[in-house]
């Protein structure tokens, strides 16, 4: 299933702001999506975040990996303002607030039983990878496996 089909059409930039970027941009061979799912209220995601950030801008200031790995943050925020608060302590992209029926469905997709959850797709054919993309950074917080296919 591509990727637009999972995600829709736009994804949101910056907390608070309406500014978007069209899905179909992250898509493309050796690319990665990764699907965050973390809340504001949850303490286990407090924990994780930060890590994940980490991981992250590492990844994107390596040259040939800039463009290859993405992560979009699923919300499981209560309100729109807690979305807000939570989303801006992340440097990436995510599912709009709006989008509560699209975040349903990707819970029951990716089986999603806790959060913080990290699910890696293929961004060219929006295949899963793997659901346990949270262990794989704890393990391999250089990235040098990536994208773990093994």
């Amino acid at each position: 299933m591509a990727l637009v089909e999972l995600l829709g059409e736009k994804l949101q930039k910056k907390a608070g702001e309406e500014e978007t970027v069209d899905t179909s941009t992250l898509a493309g061979e050796g690319r990665y999506v990764g699907l965050y799912f973390s809340a504001l209220w949850c303490p286990p995601c407090h924990g994780f975040t930060p890590n994940l950030v980490r991981f992250y801008q590492n990844f994107k200031q390596t040259a040939d990996k800039a463009k290859a790995f993405e992560v979009v943050l699923v919300s499981d925020d209560t309100d729109d303002d807690a979305f807000v608060q939570h989303f801006g302590r992340m440097p990436w992209l995510a599912l709009p607030y709006s989008e509560r029926e699209k975040k349903k469905d990707l819970c029951k997709k990716y089986e999603v039983f806790g959060y913080p959850m990290l699910v890696l797709l293929d961004a060219s054919n929006g295949e899963l990878i793997t659901w346990k993309a949270r262990d794989r950074i704890r393990e391999d917080p250089e990235g040098k496996d990536f994208p773990w296919k093994k």
